[in-house]
């Protein structure tokens, strides 16, 4: 399975050429896969590998990520692999509000049944609009006060949380979605995107640990 994606800006890059795939940057060590190296600091714990998934809620791509690699890579790395998503959207003519929601649902310790809740409403549902009717549905569904949600919401924060995410996408050159930076300075991205590739790099990152 290949994973597809939405390209940024209608098809537009958001920066620069990038790195050739596969070559580290530095003295980094070198891993097994295809992949870049990003001239960011690295976030690895020894054991753990933290995945960072730059989504846009609207694109079928990163709905098909969600509905099939983040449970692959839950499976073959249990407790290895943290997942986390960042909104990043790309798709023009959309409300924030799905991305203002799962921000939100974050901060009050809901934002992965929020996440699937969003994603299974716009590609499933076909719901496109968030009012304060489906809003509170979703919110009650996932466990929150809608009340309190409503109130960070209004709060302006997840917009604050939103933002300070796509300037994180642009800054390590996100060009389409879904985009992985795995420990903050390893990205796979496109045709790399698959569960072969993905395997092999997650594996190589967890073999050096087990060498040191």
């Amino acid at each position: 399975m290949v994973v597809l994606a939405c390209l940024a800006g209608g098809g537009a890059a958001l920066a620069g050429p990038a790195a050739p795939r596969g070559v580290d940057a530095g003295a980094a060590p070198k891993l097994d896969g295809k992949y870049e190296r990003l001239q960011e600091p690295s976030t690895h714990q020894p054991g753990k590998v933290k995945l960072t998934e730059f989504a846009d809620f609207y694109c079928p791509h990163c709905h098909a990520f969600e509905e099939a690699l983040v449970p692959f890579i839950e499976k073959e790395f249990s407790g290895k692999v943290e997942v986390n998503m960042v909104g990043f959207p790309v798709i023009g003519g959309k409300l924030p509000t799905a991305f203002e929601m799962y921000e939100q649902a974050r901060v009050m310790g809901r934002g992965v049944e929020m996440k699937k809740a969003l994603f299974r409403s716009i590609h499933k549902d076909r719901l496109h609009v968030f009012d304060k009717v489906i809003r509170e549905a979703l919110i009650k569904e996932v466990g929150l006060d809608p009340v309190a949600f409503e109130a960070g919401l209004a709060s302006g924060k997840p917009a604050e949380a939103l933002e300070a995410g796509r300037k994180l996408g642009l800054r390590v050159k996100v060009e389409s979605t879904p985009t992985l930076v795995l420990d903050g300075n390893i990205k796979i991205e496109g045709e790399n995107l698959n569960p072969g590739n993905l395997k092999t790099v997650i594996a190589s990152i967890l073999a050096k640990d087990k060498k040191r």
